[in-house]
């Protein structure tokens, strides 16, 4: 009870400095994190895709039911097998009211490609190897060699301003971004919100809310708490705890949706005892997966044994996990001897599941290994994933969508040796990932995943665990469906009367 009064106290306070949520012209969302980045070439992370996707349009999106549809790019044609040009609107302009033109889009695939740049989406874009406008409002893309996910993966690539971006460089774009979406920046005070206002020039739908307010709230009680107080409108990232307590209130709604995530469980190969297969073939015996599904997570989610899920092309039926085996695990432990009581740390932020964290730890434990829980928060972690072998976390709990629905959008910046995520070499791996981005026959693509999944599961280069459901909380008003890509656009939104 002390514990309630506590998180009702935070909830006023948050009432008392933004406002109560139910003014009609306003949606506020609680976030776990404020953004790490607002500048969309710089992070792939859910808290700051979910803000700056409404500041920036992109070449192309996903409607609804997940069909890459037009956006800035109105049509497409394939002129060959590594070339296709894109006809762009004439309509689009960005918040500082200079138009969106072909140089902008041009600028945009240059800048995201550049490896100087260091963008950490550079592994999904880096087949493109040339773009340049054929026309007042065509550009051809050119590959090295067929890309087939090229579609699917331009659906993530924001075009930026370049009259901006090279004015103000890119520490000061990151502060205060300039885009075309339906939305524009209002403000960003550091650790308390990012307000954004409607941008009622918006060549496309019109928001439903005049302004939208994002808070980084990393408790997820306290985001239960602030949504039941009808101080926020829709939070994000709900255990199935939480969840049960948002429906049985009758005060708010549960908001759910299989996603294209996948939970995984990774483990730096680099580095001894994790640098002998024994050990990670350990950790996979020891890990439980269809008991953290069931006992934890209320079934949301559903057990995968390869690092895609069902709704990404590559997904191959029948790939059984590795077993959970506590007998086995301990065997090879024994096996690997006293290197095995190496201390590893299992690097997490809050936006994780902790339940899961702290159960799959307590299963290496019980099987005697030496796992302790590393708590950083997001902007650390993400610094630590994207590491020098050396340096990274040993251990590592996490989930990633590329929010493309191809399996070259996960499993190349996870397992390819050039990727800056990837704890894994693997030469056949590599040569196999490779080849499966740049065949266009589906069937032979299709096939070598599943060559790639086998050798993912010999290997125990990554440990798949499940793919993920997403739960938010929404207002009893909030009229919204989530998507399997996890966009959250708001001039898709709006509410009921």
């Amino acid at each position: 009870m002390r514990t309630l009064r506590i998180l009702g106290a935070a909830a006023v306070m948050l009432a008392v400095a933004v406002g109560t949520a139910t003014a009609k012209d306003q949606v506020i969302i609680d976030l776990v994190n404020e953004p790490a980045t607002l500048d969309p070439h710089l992070q792939w992370n859910p808290d700051s895709y979910w803000v700056y996707r409404n500041i920036f349009d992109n070449i192309v999106t996903r409607d609804n039911a997940g069909a890459v549809v037009p956006q800035l790019a109105t049509s497409w044609k394939r002129i060959s097998d590594t070339e296709i040009e894109f006809t762009f609107r004439t309509d689009a302009k960005f918040h500082d009211g200079a138009p969106l033109t072909v140089e902008d889009v041009v600028f945009s695939v240059k800048r995201i490609t550049d490896p100087a740049f260091g963008s950490p989406q550079l592994g999904q874009f880096n087949k493109i190897v040339k773009a340049e406008a054929t026309g007042p409002n065509t550009v051809k893309l050119t590959t090295d060699g067929p890309y087939p996910a090229l579609l699917a993966q331009l659906v993530k690539l924001s075009v930026v301003p370049k009259h901006v971006v090279e004015k103000v460089g890119k520490d000061e774009f990151n502060l205060k971004p300039v885009g075309s979406g339906p939305y524009k920046l209002e403000t960003w005070q550091r650790g308390v919100q990012v307000t954004l206002t409607r941008n009622d020039a918006y060549w496309g739908d019109k928001g439903g809310f005049k302004t939208a307010v994002f808070r980084g709230v990393p408790d997820a009680a306290t985001r239960v708490a602030n949504l039941l107080a009808g101080t926020s409108d829709l939070v994000v990232t709900l255990n199935s705890d939480l969840a049960a307590q948002v429906e049985k209130s009758g005060r708010a709604k549960v908001l759910t949706v299989q996603t294209e995530r996948v939970a995984y469980f990774a483990m730096n190969s680099f580095k001894a005892p994790l640098d002998d297969a024994r050990m990670r073939r350990a950790i996979a015996h020891a890990i439980d997966k269809e008991g953290i599904v069931e006992g934890i997570l209320m079934k949301y989610p559903k057990v995968v044994g390869e690092l895609v899920s069902p709704s990404h092309f590559g997904w191959v039926d029948g790939v059984e996990s590795i077993p959970y085996d506590p007998k086995k695990a301990k065997e090879l432990v024994a096996q690997v001897g006293a290197a095995a009581k190496t201390q590893m740390d299992l690097a997490t932020a809050p936006v994780y599941d902790q339940r899961v964290v702290q159960a799959i730890q307590q299963m290496l434990t019980d099987v005697g290994l030496n796992v302790q829980i590393k708590m950083t928060d997001m902007a650390t972690w993400l610094q630590g994933q994207q590491s020098a072998q050396d340096v990274a976390p040993m251990l590592t709990f996490s989930r990633w969508s590329c929010a493309c629905q191809d399996a070259d959008g996960i499993m190349f910046p996870l397992l390819h040796s050039s990727s800056a995520w990837s704890r894994v070499k693997n030469d056949r791996i590599d040569q196999l990932l490779v080849a499966a981005r740049s065949e266009t026959d589906e069937a032979k693509r299709k096939a070598l995943y599943g060559e790639i999944h086998a050798l993912v599961r010999e290997q125990v280069s990554v440990i798949p665990l499940y793919a993920d459901a997403i739960i938010y909380g929404g207002a009893k008003q909030l009229k919204w469906t989530p998507t399997p890509n996890e966009s959250m656009f708001l001039n898709r939104m709006g509410w009921t009367e």
